[in-house]
């Protein structure tokens, strides 16, 4: 606890831009990495919102809906060199488990406001990639209209556009590497092309190192019978990975607002883990996979303000695991195991907007996406290489865990998503403007088949200037994983855990209101009820029946929150730049159904945040950033989450007439940024403690020819497995 008071005093007077690079996900099948990059389980945190840099001039104002950010002038003076970095920096945005949040829910990135369907981790790959000095400004909205295609929160970036003018070519070279027990590489090159009514932009990055963890197991597991059964297991993990990401796009300029683009984006990764388990459980596991990603987008846009484009995605993810595994001395596992997940998806889209008088906007569209989902998963005998189990046989809910229970799987599903929209704009003079939009969508799979109405509305009033207050209301709808649906069964963690399909999952459904008021143009307030109707999430729960814990989503009853935030930005001079954000969150889930324990949990918990940016010189220009995090207890289904924080440190040297910057970081100076989820609800009783290691780590980069590199967007495959 003495480092806990140590981190929030820090996080209190020391704190600034977060010096954070996350090394690429790892691909490993294991619920007990609930917390960590494993891309099939959930992330455990309840994320929330960030915080505001201040600033002489104003650096936001509101437009129709939306807050507009002047992002280069509020990273100015920040050790900031690619866009991820630059999108953290906006308030209200924070970053958690490796991932962005906006005003505590899920945001998405798009690019110069296209919409692709690149996954979450290609379109952070993405955004590293691309220079702090491309972005013009930054469009956030906390219910985004219709015509964006997106629902929910939406950060726009805008980059800047090259004017008509000599052609030339821009570039920049990057490299990483970072110790985390283990050490990680990074290397990047981009280029790119401009001319007088043509431009084209290559990438390519490569990430690849190895990765050390372990989890010890505490637990008490009872069956129906009466009998209890202590399980104490360590678990240690290694790996080694790589991951190959490249993008292509070129863009031609017909004539003043008429634009013909067109983008491909690529990725492979392969990963092989290891993994040992002592204690009441003996077993050892080697694990393979490799994840193809091809997509591609062509866009047409003409001066009229019509938008029409096409999109493809092919994904496949080959996988496969050899498994001993022998429990309390009873129960023996020994398989191997192949599974596969291949998608091929179509996204088409027509779109039309008008600029009438006297302010009015008119904007209509339909958008029409189709998928194929054909995936397998089978079990064979080590030593002879038969098949084990019944294709397509029901998944394992009693009985022990004999070779005659294991679960093969084979399926193809399509699933069609029909989206029509309407929407208005209105400026009623400088002070008020409103911008509404009601969508109408048909979602359509093997199990349902139904219609929706997402009406989203935005009002924004400037009673003086530099004071902005927003009132939004929205709905939403959150789909299930591709692989979560599937009716399989995996073995993680050794055997004693496994991960359920789930055939029946429904889509979630939220509904949200947020208000948002802007002081002077830098202090922001904000408060919003959020109610999500079949909220999914992943759960463990040990079996009454059997000796293993199950890892399943399950749609809850319903999922409230209700939060206030304040961010206060202030400068010393020239010397310190700092914000602070303290955030207060009232949360609720209920389930009547989870599995024979019914909860209806309720839990307040709080975040402060402060970041400062030294400038120690500005010839040489050196500038020192520390960032302090704390997050007290909370709640997620049955879990308890203890309290968490982190402290971590960068000191940026930028040389050679800006067009070098070399970084020196480290994360998580005292190692308090992992949490140990435990659980203590009726019958169950788990703790699992997470390995946590500091990270040190360096980057340099090098720009020439006045590097100008330009932003795509990307494939969201963040429901594939």
């Amino acid at each position: 606890m003495k480092r806990f008071y140590l981190l929030s005093v820090i996080s209190l007077f020391s704190a600034g831009i977060s010096a954070q690079e996350i090394t690429g996900g790892e691909r490993t099948l294991s619920a007990d990495s609930i917390i960590t990059s494993d891309v099939r389980l959930d992330s455990i945190y309840q994320s929330l919102p960030e915080v505001m840099i201040t600033g002489e001039r104003p650096v936001v104002k509101a437009s129709q809906g939306k807050l507009v950010y002047d992002l280069p002038r509020l990273i100015r003076d920040l050790p900031v060199d690619n866009a991820y970095d630059a999108v953290k920096e906006l308030p209200g945005v924070t970053e958690m488990n490796g991932g962005l949040q906006l005003a505590g829910q899920g945001v998405t990135v798009i690019l110069n406001g296209k919409v692709t369907t690149l996954s979450v981790e290609q379109l952070y790959t993405l955004l590293r990639s691309i220079p702090a000095s491309r972005i013009e400004k930054a469009e956030v909205m906390y219910n985004a209209p219709a015509r964006y295609q997106v629902r929910g929160a939406l950060i726009n970036v805008q980059l800047k556009q090259t004017a008509d003018g000599p052609s030339s070519w821009q570039g920049e070279l990057y490299g990483k590497y970072n110790q985390k027990h283990y050490e990680g590489f990074e290397e990047r090159a981009s280029l790119l092309y401009n001319g007088n009514k043509f431009s084209t932009d290559f990438l390519y990055s490569h990430k690849h190192g190895r990765t050390y963890t372990t989890t010890d197991k505490d637990a008490m597991h009872a069956l129906a019978d009466g009998s209890v059964y202590p399980m104490a297991t360590d678990e240690v993990r290694r790996g080694r990975s790589h991951t190959h990401s490249f993008r292509v796009g070129a863009d031609y300029t017909i004539a003043k607002d008429h634009q013909l683009s067109f983008v491909y984006n690529g990725n492979y990764t392969t990963s092989h883990n290891r993994m040992n388990i002592n204690g009441s459980q003996q077993s050892a596991t080697v694990s393979n996979s490799t994840d193809w990603l091809h997509n591609g987008r062509l866009d047409y846009s003409t001066p009229f303000g019509m938008k029409a484009g096409v999109e493809f995605t092919y994904y496949r993810s080959p996988s496969d695991q050899l498994l001993n595994s022998r429990l309390l001395e009873n129960d023996e596992l020994d398989f191997f195991t192949q599974d596969c997940q291949r998608i091929n998806r179509w996204k088409m889209f027509l779109a039309q907007e008008h600029s009438l008088d006297k302010g009015w906007g008119l904007n209509y569209g339909i958008v029409y996406t189709t998928g194929i989902d054909n995936s397998y998963q089978y079990y064979y005998d080590p030593e002879t290489g038969e098949q084990l189990g019944d294709e397509n046989a029901t998944s394992l809910a009693a009985g022990d865990n004999s070779a005659g229970n294991f679960t093969n799987m084979k399926s193809r599903k399509r699933e069609e998503t029909l989206n029509i929209y309407a929407g208005f704009s209105k400026s009623f003079g400088d002070k008020l403007s409103l911008d509404a939009s009601l969508a109408v969508e048909r979602y359509k799979t093997p199990v349902w088949n139904q219609w929706d109405w997402y009406p989203t509305v935005n009002l924004n009033y400037m009673p003086a200037p530099g004071h902005i207050l927003q009132l939004a209301l929205s709905s939403d709808k959150h789909y299930p994983d591709y692989w979560a649906v599937q009716d399989a069964v995996s073995y993680i963690g050794g055997g004693y855990s496994e991960i359920h399909g789930n055939p029946l999952l429904k889509p979630a459904q939220s509904y949200e209101f947020q208000m948002n008021y802007i002081l002077k143009s830098k202090y922001i307030f904000s408060t919003w009820f959020s109610h999500t109707k079949d909220y999914s999430v992943q759960t463990l729960y040990q079996s009454s029946q059997r000796l293993v814990e199950i890892y399943k989503y399950l749609n809850f009853d319903y999922r409230q929150q209700f939060g206030v935030q304040a961010s206060v930005p202030f400068k010393v001079k020239n010397w310190l730049n700092s914000r602070l954000t303290f955030i207060g969150i009232w949360h609720r889930e209920k389930d009547s159904d989870f599995w024979d324990i019914p909860f209806d949990r309720k839990q307040c918990y709080g975040i402060a945040q402060m970041n400062n940016t030294f400038t120690l010189s500005t010839k040489p220009d050196l500038k020192l950033t520390v960032t302090g995090f704390v997050h007290s207890k909370a709640i997620q289904g049955i879990y308890d989450l203890p309290v968490s924080g982190n402290v971590n440190a960068a000191l940026r040297y930028g040389f050679a007439k800006g067009k070098a910057v070399l970084n020196l970081y480290c994360n998580d100076i005292f190692e308090t940024g992992q949490i140990s989820p435990r659980i203590r609800f009726q019958t169950q009783n788990v703790t699992n403690h997470y390995s946590c290691f500091r990270e040190l780590g360096v980057s340099f980069t090098y720009k020439f020819s006045g590097y100008k590199e330009k932003k795509r967007e990307r494939v969201d495959t963040s429901r594939f497995k």
